[in-house]
C-alpha cells in the first residue's frame, strides 16, 4: 500500500476530503493511518493527516508525502473514527476535530520564507534587495514586509529569481536534560576506582555511586546528592570513566509534591446499592450511561475512585472529568493518593509543554488515569474501561468553537465503542439528564444523605428589599453580618461568593443615565478597578475611567456592580481584624496562585475566602461553618432561558461547601428576588421539586428537554446584510422541515454587534427532523464562497448553551 488518503490543514468546504499522495519508498513503514505528516499543497507546503491506506488511486499523477512528523500515529483507529462521527454530528470540517483531540503542542505553525532561486545569484538583484540578502540565501517574509519591499520580490519572483516558501514548524520542543552514567562495566568500574588518589573522595563518590545505580542519572541530581561539583564530573569524564548524554525528561507540574498513599475507605450502605449496577457493568462489559444523583457530601468521590479500581483491576483505563474550575489541587491530590503515578493530569493551568508530556504518558501506555477538563476525554487510551464526567450538569463541557461538541455526548460515543460503562455525576443534574434517567435510557442511582449522616447546613433566605427599606446600604445584610461576627469570634471559617456571571462593573453618570459603552460592540464596558481601566470582554477595548460625563459634562460619573475588591475594602471597613483571601481572576493569574491560596486557607491563614465562581463547587474544608451568598440573582435576568437552572444549581453548589464535617454548618443567601422559585428551592435543596416546577416551564416554552434546539448565528459588517441573509436561512430552513418544528427568527442577538459586527440569528425547536442536518448543511455549503472572501460569518450550533 504505497498510497495515502490525507485530510489537509486548511478548514473550508472544499478541501474537507481526502486527498491522496504518494508514499515514498523510505517511508513506506512509518506512514501509518493517525499520522502526522508534511505534504505540498498548490505553491505551499502544510500539515496533514492520514486518515487510510490504499493501493491505487482515481487519480494518475500523485504528489508524494514530503516527510511524516511522526513515528508513531498521534491518533489510533478508534480516535479517527470517533473523528468521522464528530464531523457529522456538529458539522464541523475533519481537520478542525482531529485538532481538537490534540495537545497544542501538535498543531503545526508555518513559517513564510523567501529563497533566492537556484543559479540566481544575488548581484542579480536590484540594490535596495541585495541588501536584504546580505548574509544569507532565505529571509523571514516578515522582515521583507516590515520593510516594504513585498511588491519589489514580487516582481523577482515573477522574473523567477526569487521563490516563496512555506516552511511547517513542529511546535513539539521534549525537554531534554543532561546525564552521566557509567562508561565503563563493573569489573572495570571497580578496578578504575582502586586507581584513583585517595583525595579523590569526590570522584570515588560518584564511582560508588554507580556501582548501586548504573542506570544514567540527571547531572543536577547527582551533584546535589552527593554535595560535588562540576569539576569532579569533568575529571571522570576526562578519564572516560562516565559518559554525558542529553536524555529526555517529563515536565511534571506535580514534581514538587509528595502524595502519600492512601487505601480506600468502607463504603456506606447508600454508596454500596449506588456502586453495585457499576461493578456489574465493569464485570460484565456492558455499555450503560448511570446518573450518579447525590446530594453535596455524600461520598460521589468515593464511588468514582472504587470503579476505578475495579477497572484497574481488570488491566483497564480510566477517563474523569471535572470542570476546569473544580480541578482543584484538592480533587488531584484524591487520585494521585490513590492511584500515584498511574495518574496523567489535564487542565489549562498548564503550560503547553506540561500538557504535551501528559498527553505522551497516556499515549505511551504509561498511566491509566486521566483526570482532566473537557477536552481530556480524547485522550489515546486503546482500552477504557470507565468513562465519569463529575458536575456533569456544568455548562463548561461544552466547547463554544468549532467543533462545537459536548464532552457528554462524545464520552457516550466512546463508551459505546469500548463495551463500558458512563458515570455522570452531580447533585444537581441538568435537566436533560435528569429526564432521560426518569425515562429509563439512563440508570438512576440516588445517595440521597451526606456521608456520617451530618444534616445540610440551615439556608436562610434575606431579601435585600427589606434591608434597603430598613435604611441598610451595606452590601451586607444585618444577619449576614451577625453571623460573620460570630464566627471570627469561634474561630471559624467561613466562604463569601459573589455571583458575578451578567453583573459586572460598569461607569454611570448619576445626572444623565449615561453609560459606558464599547464603541465596537453593543455591550457595556466593564470596570478594573486594579488599574483603573474599563474594558470590553468581547473585542478586548481599553479605555480610561472618565472624570466627567462625556455627555452632560456632570462630575457626578461613578461605577456601579460589586467586585470581590469592594466587598473585601467593605469588610475591612467594618471588621479591620478579619484576614481574608481573595480568589479572582486577579489573584489567580498567574501560574499555581489557585493552590497557594487554597494551601492557605487550608493551614488556617485566613478566616474568609471571598470569591467568584471558582469557589463554588468541589472545595472541601472541615472548618467552614458558614456560607453567605452576597448577590444570589443576578444570573436570573440574562436572557438564556437556562438562567433559572444555572441559578439554582449554583446555590445548591455553594451551599454544599458548609458543614461537611463535625461542625454543623449554616448558608445565607442575600438576593432581591427571594420569591423566585429557583432561589427558594435551592434554599430547602429540594431538586426533585425544582425539576417539576422548571420542567413546566420548558414544556410550556418548547425547549429542552421537550425539544431540540439548533441555533444559526449570522455576523457581517454591514447590517442590512446580516438580516437579508438571516432572512433568506430563516425561510429556507422553514420549507426544508415539518409544520411541527418551530423557526423564530430573524432576530438580533441578544449582543447585536461585536468587534464591529452585527449578528442576527434564527433559532430553530424541533422533535424529530431527520432533514435538518442537510438544510444545514447545504446553507453552509450555498453561502461558503462569501464566507471565505465577503466578509460573512455563519455559525451552526445544533446543542447551544450560550444564547448570546
Amino acid at each position: 500500500m504505497n498510497i495515502a488518503g490525507v485530510i489537509v490543514d486548511v478548514p473550508a468546504k472544499q478541501t474537507d476530503k481526502t486527498f491522496d499522495y504518494k508514499i515514498p519508498d523510505k517511508f513506506l513503514d512509518v506512514i501509518k493511518p493517525g499520522t502526522r505528516v508534511i505534504v505540498p499543497f498548490g505553491p505551499r507546503k502544510i500539515q496533514g493527516f492520514v486518515t487510510e491506506l490504499k493501493d491505487q488511486s482515481s487519480f494518475a499523477k500523485l504528489r508524494s508525502i514530503i516527510e511524516p512528523l511522526d513515528l508513531t500515529p498521534v491518533l489510533n483507529e478508534e480516535l479517527l473514527l470517533l473523528g468521522a462521527w464528530l464531523t457529522e454530528h456538529t458539522l464541523s470540517y475533519k481537520i478542525s476535530v482531529y485538532q481538537a483531540m490534540l495537545p497544542a503542542a501538535l498543531k503545526a505553525k508555518y513559517e513564510k520564507k523567501l529563497v533566492l532561486s537556484k543559479g540566481t545569484e544575488r548581484s542579480e538583484l536590484p540594490n535596495d534587495l541585495v541588501d536584504l540578502f546580505l548574509d544569507h540565501r532565505e529571509i523571514k517574509w516578515d522582515d521583507a514586509v516590515a520593510k516594504g519591499l513585498v511588491q519589489k520580490l514580487q516582481k523577482e519572483a515573477a522574473a523567477g529569481r526569487v521563490e516563496v516558501v512555506y516552511q511547517v514548524k513542529d511546535r513539539v520542543r521534549k525537554k531534554m536534560l543532561k546525564h552521566i552514567s557509567p562508561a565503563l562495566e563493573t569489573e572495570q568500574l571497580q578496578a578504575a576506582r582502586t586507581e584513583l588518589p585517595s583525595q579523590a573522595s569526590g570522584q570515588q563518590a560518584v564511582i560508588d555511586f554507580f556501582l548501586e545505580h548504573p542506570e544514567p542519572v540527571e547531572q543536577r541530581l547527582l551533584l546535589t546528592t552527593l554535595g560535588i561539583s562540576q569539576a569532579t564530573v569533568q575529571s571522570l569524564l576526562k578519564k572516560g570513566i562516565v559518559k554525558t548524554e542529553e536524555l529526555e525528561v517529563y515536565r511534571d507540574p506535580y514534581s514538587e509534591r509528595k502524595f502519600e498513599k492512601r487505601v480506600s475507605l468502607k463504603l456506606t450502605v447508600e454508596q454500596e446499592t449506588a456502586i453495585r449496577p457499576i461493578l456489574s457493568s465493569i464485570e460484565t462489559e456492558q455499555h450503560e450511561v448511570f446518573l450518579l444523583y447525590g446530594v453535596t457530601g455524600s461520598g460521589k468521590t468515593e464511588i468514582y475512585l472504587q470503579s476505578i479500581q475495579e477497572v484497574l483491576r481488570k488491566g483497564k483505563e480510566a477517563i474523569v472529568l471535572v470542570p476546569e474550575i473544580s480541578l482543584t489541587p484538592q480533587m488531584v491530590t484524591r487520585f494521585k493518593e490513590r492511584f500515584g503515578d498511574l495518574v496523567a493530569v489535564m487542565h489549562s493551568g498548564l503550560s503547553a509543554g506540561e500538557k504535551y508530556d501528559e498527553w505522551r504518558k497516556i499515549q505511551r501506555k504509561e498511566v491509566k488515569v486521566v483526570v482532566g477538563a473537557r477536552s481530556a476525554i480524547f485522550a489515546p487510551f486503546e482500552n477504557i474501561g470507565i468513562i465519569i464526567i463529575d458536575e456533569e450538569h456544568e455548562t463548561s463541557y461544552k466547547q463554544e468553537e468549532n467543533p462545537r461538541y459536548h464532552a457528554r455526548d462524545v464520552a457516550i460515543q466512546r463508551a459505546k465503542t469500548f463495551a463500558c460503562p458512563v458515570v455522570l455525576g452531580s447533585a444537581t443534574p441538568s435537566l436533560e439528564s435528569f429526564a432521560r434517567a426518569q425515562k429509563g435510557r439512563y440508570t438512576l442511582l440516588s445517595l440521597p444523605k451526606r456521608m456520617n449522616n451530618q444534616a445540610l447546613p440551615a439556608v436562610e433566605i434575606v431579601d435585600m428589599r427589606e434591608e434597603l427599606r430598613s435604611g441598610n446600604r451595606s452590601m451586607f445584610s444585618v444577619r449576614l453580618f451577625e453571623k460573620i461576627k460570630d464566627r471570627l469570634e469561634k474561630k471559624e471559617q467561613m466562604v463569601l461568593f459573589l455571583n458575578k456571571r451578567g453583573h459586572s462593573s460598569f461607569v454611570m453618570c448619576r445626572d444623565c443615565g449615561y453609560v459606558m459603552n464599547c464603541p465596537h460592540c453593543d455591550i457595556t464596558l466593564t470596570y478594573h478597578r486594579y488599574n483603573e481601566q474599563m474594558k470590553c470582554h468581547y473585542c478586548g477595548y481599553e479605555d480610561k475611567v472618565p472624570t466627567v460625563c462625556p455627555e452632560c459634562h456632570s462630575e457626578h460619573i461613578r461605577y456601579f456592580g460589586t467586585g470581590t475588591q469592594k466587598v473585601e475594602e467593605e469588610l475591612l471597613k467594618l471588621i479591620p481584624e478579619a484576614r481574608i483571601i481573595r480568589m479572582d481572576v486577579d489573584t489567580t493569574g498567574r501560574k499555581g496562585s489557585h493552590e497557594r491560596l487554597l494551601n492557605a486557607f487550608q493551614d488556617g491563614q485566613a478566616d474568609i475566602l471571598l470569591g467568584t465562581q471558582m469557589i463554588a463547587k468541589g472545595l472541601d474544608f472541615p472548618n467552614i461553618t458558614l456560607v453567605g451568598v452576597l448577590s444570589a440573582d443576578t444570573m436570573l435576568n440574562l436572557p438564556d432561558f437556562r438562567s433559572s437552572e444555572k441559578t439554582f444549581q449554583l446555590l445548591t453548589q455553594v451551599s454544599g461547601r458548609a458543614g461537611r464535617h463535625k461542625l454543623p454548618g449554616e448558608v445565607v443567601i442575600q438576593t432581591y428576588s427571594p420569591e423566585h422559585y429557583s432561589v427558594e428551592l435551592a434554599g430547602t435543596q429540594d431538586y426533585d421539586r425544582f425539576y417539576q416546577q422548571e420542567m413546566l416551564m420548558r414544556k410550556g416554552h418548547q425547549y429542552p428537554p421537550f425539544y431540540y434546539l439548533s441555533l444559526v448565528t449570522v455576523s457581517h459588517e454591514e447590517l442590512m446584510k446580516a438580516v437579508a441573509v438571516t432572512e433568506k436561512i430563516a425561510q429556507f430552513i422553514h420549507s426544508r422541515l415539518s409544520k411541527d418544528a418551530v423557526v423564530l427568527g430573524p432576530v438580533a442577538s441578544p449582543i447585536p454587534r461585536i468587534n464591529d459586527r452585527y449578528r442576527y440569528q434564527c433559532l430553530i425547536k424541533y422533535k424529530k427532523e431527520p432533514e435538518l442536518s442537510t438544510a444545514l448543511k447545504s446553507i453552509l455549503e450555498h453561502y461558503q464562497q462569501e464566507m471565505g472572501s465577503g466578509g460573512l460569518q455563519i455559525s451552526v450550533d445544533l446543542n447551544p448553551y450560550i444564547m448570546m
